[in-house]
């Protein structure tokens, strides 16, 4: 999370109705957003500086690991779009279908609402480009709610620390051979998420950064 004073209370107190162990990353806030998830009842790891969002999904998983007995971890933004009853219905699926990764779909189903066209357009894109590099048929590359089983969370290893890390979480359950299924979540676009979320033009900044990437392990193994 990122300076989400507004929000960050309510969404870990939703949270906590469902789930005993709510874990928030600071990623280098400089307002109140790390004191107010931790009256809320989380536990706060803190990044002193802002390092991406990638970054902080890593600390967190790699937090949630150090407990033995975590069998699943869920992925969920800091904003307020994700809804607490989606993600209990995907650790649901991950207990009864034994796959290693469940990972939300906006557009199985036609519920998120208020999402622009320009927005759809551009993830819509970024469907297209992880079909052709990772092979992985999904119809929604970048949403933030998942579960990861333990087995899963072990061998994901996040090296982009930006927004490019949702396309390289994907190529790793490619690489890695992982199980998994999508399930339609609802995705609330307010006024507030919007302007937190990640522009349109940065996706050509997800698509750089992943390039950058794909040069780098090529130079190795060579």
């Amino acid at each position: 999370m990122l300076n989400e004073a507004a929000v960050i209370g309510d969404v870990v107190a939703g949270l906590r109705c469902s789930f005993e162990h709510v874990i928030c990353v600071d990623d280098g806030s400089t307002d109140k957003c790390g004191e107010l998830a931790r009256a809320a009842g989380a536990r706060v790891v803190t990044h002193p500086s802002n390092l991406g969002q990638g970054a902080a999904l890593q600390s967190g998983v790699t937090f949630a690991l150090d407990d033995g007995r975590t069998k699943y971890i869920v992925t969920f933004d800091a904003d307020g779009q994700h809804r607490v009853a989606d993600a209990d219905r995907m650790v649901e699926v991950a207990r009864t279908s034994g796959v290693d990764i469940v990972l939300g779909s906006r557009f199985l189903e036609s519920t998120s609402s208020g999402m622009t066209a320009a927005r759809r357009a551009v993830l819509r894109a970024a469907v297209g480009f992880t079909r052709a590099t990772t092979g992985l048929a999904l119809t929604d590359a970048h949403n933030g709610l998942r579960v990861l089983s333990r087995y899963a969370a072990q061998r994901i290893s996040l090296t982009q620390a930006g927004m490019a890390h949702a396309s390289e979480l994907l190529n790793q359950i490619a690489h890695h051979r992982l199980r998994h299924v999508e399930v339609p979540v609802t995705i609330d676009y307010t006024d507030y998420s919007r302007s937190r979320g990640q522009s349109n033009i940065n996706a050509l900044n997800i698509l750089f950064d992943l390039g950058l990437a794909r040069l780098s392990e090529g130079r190795t193994r060579v």
